[in-house]
């Protein structure tokens, strides 16, 4: 297995700069390395994959060093915009470094969201124009591959890739930590929540284990059906379009969107959308816990920004953060009458219960079933 010290300290000595970029579990033991080992001006967690192409770019631009970019191979989908019309050797002609996840390879077991990403992820950066080699995983020919890379980068002027398979990075662990002083945890918080639901509500939950946890809550608890919940299994940051697009066409029903704060700052400029078209039926439940949790607790700047001024200065009529049981409650019971769009911050400590189920029905399975309760 690759050594992350040694990964890193040969990245800082062929001239990388500045690492950033979306975490994947693929390789969160790097990017627990680096949130311990970097400054703040070296190691960024950016709020979405293209942001870290641009975010490197502008490194490379007052240094004329190099950016290290990583990002699970969904993130592939943001970053297509930047890579060809910004660092693409036609037009300025950036040097940098990626380094992929690659969930989906073929001929491996995982998610169904998955597969299709895996399947095109070579296809794809072929057409992007951007070479690739898979990193291999032992130390010395890993180092070799980085090598490799970064001098091609600097040749070409070009990105270039690296691609990590699952269990490729040695174990590390974290010394820092994220703050856990809430006095719940997430799961604690989505119980809270269904508990308050109507029957016709319409729930949309983000991907990760937000979706996963309501699944079991719901299959455990039998508080309601789990056919009114749209599990969102990729498309991180899309959640509240897709609540949107219900609240827009369904104005009778209320509709939920339960939201992370990773997911919530990747596409921040949705909150402004849904503002703006101030849907009175729409509930933006927001559980912050100040990071990616899914892929290994790596920090957002959640827990540093006032979300709900965000939101209301977006357009949202009702904005509240708590932090306990009891003012959640007291929040809840006051939408009704709040009118919407309404947003809530729950401020959660991090982590989940080990064993934590996933959807066995398939995505498309449970799309006809949410639409079935929706129009029945």
């Amino acid at each position: 297995m690759v050594d992350c010290r040694r990964f890193y300290e040969e990245a800082v000595e062929l001239g990388v700069e500045i690492f950033c970029g979306v975490p994947d579990s693929l390789f969160k033991e790097f990017c627990s390395y680096l949130q311990d080992r970097c400054l703040p001006s070296e190691h960024v967690v950016v709020a979405n994959e293209g942001a870290g192409i641009a975010l490197a770019t502008g490194c490379h631009l007052a240094s004329g060093g190099l950016g290290f970019v990583y990002m699970q191979n969904s993130g592939l989908g943001n970053a297509i915009n930047p890579l060809l019309s910004l660092t693409s050797r036609d037009v300025y002609s950036v040097p940098l470094v990626l380094m992929i996840g690659w969930r989906g390879e073929p001929g491996t077991d995982d998610e169904p969201q998955h597969l299709p990403q895996g399947r095109a992820t070579l296809p794809l950066l072929e057409d992007l124009e951007v070479g690739c080699r898979v990193l291999p995983e032992e130390t010395e020919e890993a180092i070799r591959c980085l090598r490799e890379v970064t001098e091609s980068a600097r040749a070409g002027s070009c990105p270039e890739a690296i691609i990590v398979r699952r269990g490729t990075f040695d174990s590390y662990t974290s010394v820092g930590s994220v703050d856990d002083a809430y006095e719940m945890v997430r799961e604690e918080a989505i119980m809270l929540l269904i508990e308050y639901l109507n029957p016709t509500d319409l729930v949309v939950s983000t991907t990760g284990k937000i979706s996963r946890e309501l699944h079991e809550i719901r299959r455990l608890s039998g508080i309601g059906s789990p056919a009114q919940d749209f599990l969102m299994v990729g498309s991180m940051g899309h959640a509240s379009q897709i609540a949107l697009g219900l609240a827009l066409r369904q104005p009778g029903r209320r509709v939920i969107c339960l939201d992370g704060d990773g997911s919530v700052i990747m596409h921040m400029g949705s909150l402004a959308v849904v503002g703006g078209l101030a849907p009175e039926n729409f509930v933006h439940v927001v559980l912050n816990n100040g990071c990616h949790d899914s892929v290994g607790g790596q920090p957002t700047v959640g827990l540093e920004i006032d979300i709900p001024a965000i939101a209301a200065a977006c357009g949202y009529r009702y904005t509240k953060s708590v932090t306990t049981a009891a003012d959640m409650k007291v929040s809840l019971a006051e939408l009704p009458a709040a009118g919407g769009p309404a947003l809530v911050e729950v401020r959660i400590s991090r982590g989940s219960r080990q064993g934590l189920g996933r959807p066995q029905e398939l995505p498309r399975e449970s799309k006809r079933g949410f639409m079935k309760f929706v129009k029945p």
